[in-house]
Formats: C-alpha cells, sequence, structure tokens
C-alpha cells in the first residue's frame, strides 16, 4: 500500500513495517498507529477530489485508510451520518453554533459500524477465516451487522450484563455469542486469549489497530460537511478511549494533507461511575483501573484499552476532561431528544450532558463553535430511556376513559 509507511508504538515510539497482522507493541505492549505517507495522499486527495465524489459513506477517504482491496467493501451505508445544527438547543445553552454528529444511523445504530468496516476488510485482506470480538454489545452487534452483509457469522464475546436488545442485534445478524459471567474486561482478555489460541481475527477495541482507521473518519465528515470550517470544540463520549483517540488522528490526518488549516480542541467526557480517562486527564496523566458501574454500558470500562492515546490526544488539543453523573446522562436523552429530534442512549447523549455541565461552569465560550457525538441510538437501551420518559396513560376504549383523564372537551 504506497500510502502506508508502516505502525508505530503509541507509548514508546517503536515502528514496524507492515507485515501480517500486528496488534500491539512487541517492546511495551502499547498500542500501534498507523503511520501514512501523506505526502503521496495529498496529491491525489483534495476539495476538489472529493466535491466530484458521489459516494457519500466513509469509503469516499479511502486514500487515507489503512486497505488495498475495494473488493471487500460491503455494500451497506456506513458514515456520511447527519451532522445537524440544534437551534433549540443553541437557545437553551446560549451558544452561537451547536451541531450534533447523528451516529445512530448507521446500518447497526453506531458510531462502532465505522471501526468495523475498516477491521472486517482488513481481516480480509488477510485471508483469515474466524473474527471475533469482545464488547458490551454496540462492537459486537456492528461486527455482525457488516459481517451479515458479506456472509460473515463472527464469534463474540459479550458480559452477561449487556442490553438485551444489543444482544438481539448480535443474534439476528447470525453472530456466535457467548455471553461471559463477567465483566467486559473480562470479556475482552478472554477474547484476546481465544483469539490468539485459535488464530483468529481480533477486532477488540483498543487493541487492534485498525479500528481507530475505521473511527476518524467521523472527523473527516464533520470537517467537509461544515464546509472545511473546522469546530473550536468537539466533545467525546469516552469509554476504552479509542474513539476520541480516533477523533483526534482524523482531524491530524486532514491537517497534514492540507485540507483544513487547524485543529479543534476535545473534550472527554465520562461518567462519574467510569472515569478512568478524564481521571487521568485532571490527575497525573497515567491511567489506571477503576470499577466501573455507569448505566451507559457503551462507555463502562474498568481499564480503557486505549487509554493513553485517549490522554494524549486530548492534551495534544489543548482540551480537558469533564465528568457527569448518571443522573445527567439519562436526563439528557430526554433533553437531546426532546430539543433536537436524536433519540440517543445513555453513552450517546453523554457528550451534550458534557456540554451542559461546561456551559453551567463557563468554561466553554457563547462564540465557540461546538460539535457533539452521538454515538447510538437510544433503541439499544430502551429501558434506561423509559426510566426517565416514563409510562403511557392507560385508559379503555371509551371517551369517557378519556375525559376522564384530561377533562371533558
Amino acid at each position: 500500500m504506497s500510502n502506508i509507511k508502516g505502525l508505530k508504538c503509541i507509548s514508546c515510539g517503536q515502528e514496524y513495517e507492515v507485515e501480517g497482522m500486528q496488534y500491539i507493541c512487541e517492546k511495551c505492549g502499547g498500542n500501534l498507529d498507523v503511520v501514512y505517507d501523506y505526502g503521496e495522499i495529498a496529491s491525489r486527495l483534495t476539495r476538489e477530489s472529493l466535491a466530484k465524489d458521489t459516494d457519500y459513506s466513509v469509503w469516499r477517504y479511502w486514500d487515507l485508510l489503512p486497505l488495498s482491496d475495494r473488493s471487500n467493501i460491503m455494500p451497506l451505508q456506513i458514515g456520511w451520518t447527519p451532522l445537524y445544527r440544534a437551534k433549540r438547543l443553541e437557545q437553551k445553552l446560549g451558544l452561537k453554533s451547536l451541531h450534533m454528529k447523528d451516529d445512530g444511523r448507521n446500518p447497526s445504530g453506531s458510531f462502532k459500524d465505522r471501526a468495523s468496516s475498516v477491521a472486517i476488510c482488513k481481516a480480509l485482506e488477510l485471508d483469515f477465516k474466524v473474527i471475533a470480538g469482545a464488547s458490551t454489545g454496540n462492537a459486537a452487534s456492528s461486527t455482525a451487522c457488516l459481517g451479515a452483509s458479506l456472509g460473515i457469522s463472527p464469534t463474540i464475546f459479550v458480559p452477561a450484563a449487556a442490553p438485551e436488545a444489543k444482544v438481539a442485534q448480535l443474534l439476528v445478524f447470525g453472530a456466535t455469542v457467548y455471553a461471559v459471567s463477567g465483566t467486559y474486561d473480562e470479556a475482552f482478555d478472554l477474547c484476546t486469549e481465544i483469539c490468539a489460541e485459535y488464530g483468529w481475527f481480533n477486532r477488540n477495541t483498543g487493541y487492534n489497530p485498525y479500528t481507530r482507521e475505521g473511527k476518524k473518519t467521523v472527523s473527516f465528515e464533520i470537517c467537509e460537511q461544515l464546509g472545511w470550517d473546522v469546530p473550536d470544540t468537539v466533545l467525546v463520549p469516552v469509554g476504552d478511549g479509542n474513539i476520541i483517540s480516533g477523533v483526534w488522528k482524523g482531524f491530524k490526518d486532514l491537517k497534514a494533507v492540507g485540507l483544513i488549516d487547524r485543529l479543534p480542541r476535545l473534550i472527554a467526557v465520562q461518567s462519574d461511575k467510569s472515569s478512568a480517562v478524564v481521571d487521568a486527564l485532571l490527575g497525573d496523566g497515567k491511567v489506571r483501573t477503576i470499577e466501573a458501574t455507569t448505566v451507559a454500558d457503551s462507555i463502562s470500562v474498568d481499564l480503557p484499552r486505549d487509554g493513553d492515546a485517549a490522554v494524549k490526544a486530548v492534551k495534544e488539543s489543548n482540551g480537558t476532561g469533564i465528568l457527569v453523573s448518571d443522573e445527567k446522562i439519562l436526563q439528557s436523552i430526554l433533553t437531546v431528544a426532546r430539543g433536537a429530534g436524536i433519540f440517543g442512549e445513555p453513552a450517546g447523549v453523554t457528550a451534550y450532558a458534557g456540554l451542559e455541565k461546561m456551559r453551567e461552569e463557563g468554561t466553554i465560550g457563547d462564540d465557540e463553535r461546538v460539535v457533539c457525538l452521538v454515538t447510538g441510538n437510544g433503541l439499544k437501551d430502551v429501558k434506561s430511556a423509559i426510566k426517565v420518559a416514563g409510562e403511557p396513560v392507560s385508559i379503555q376504549p371509551t371517551l369517557a376513559s378519556f375525559q376522564e383523564s384530561v377533562g371533558p372537551a
């Protein structure tokens, strides 16, 4: 692949050639980053070439992806999700500009389709026979959904407490599902051990370097959808850290090839019941294991597997981290739904919860141009939505019963 120079360890800087499937640094165990030949790419990928491209999906950015075989592309609409101007929420918060990136509109209903699209294509290029992954639900259902479109049935490990809707997706799409009696982190470790033992392709987020390459496409879209006018601040829900490290990689890629001339600051938003990355950002920079218990299952992680890259990304962007309560996250489901018409799962609206808190604290200015990522559809976790939305009014099928509820006309 002429556009790729190799792989480089985020932690120690060790460099590797692209040979077969390399997951982590052999020297220090750190996560790897794909290094591109930006000069070569810049000669092909321009604003003019993109303006002529009618493929509105992640694949329009092929030159900035670590792939060589287009025949493995799945026949689904992945990426190019709506970027909505949220005017009513602007008024509520007193902001000049607020956009919501609704990634719940991806095929499986979550942001994770970006990562799975690239990871699956990479697995096929390398001729792996089995694709496996561990997940609280979204990454797994994404892998199953996209795999099904190609006739692939992945093997998935989920914690036994994963939401029913997400497990249902896995089974419907034909995945082989193992419900692990333990946490996400335990399912992750088990999957990694099994993949090594059986020679399977390990799609695990924060372990497979190609997941970040798919996730970064959201930044490409944000800039292009805003007419290449880079936002000032981007708020990102954070669990294992792979989304926010990917978001930063995407903005840096665009600047490296000359498509934008400045970078935004990133805000990492976490529940105060799953706070490892923000604790590191507000502390000594070291990511430590915690016991995560947040209702936002998609970002409930004891040890963020891409935590070091996440901390590095936020600091490079001159950004920060903020913690919000689970109560604030759940309330944000209603606020975003009723204020912008977007139904997000708890993790999906966590970025907005962080925005509200930062406005209350005065740490985001009135004139800032802000983008919030909504990373998952609310139908992924209807139980959480019902907690805050309430139940319907029960009546008999008569006018009299209705009037008992609301009064006479």
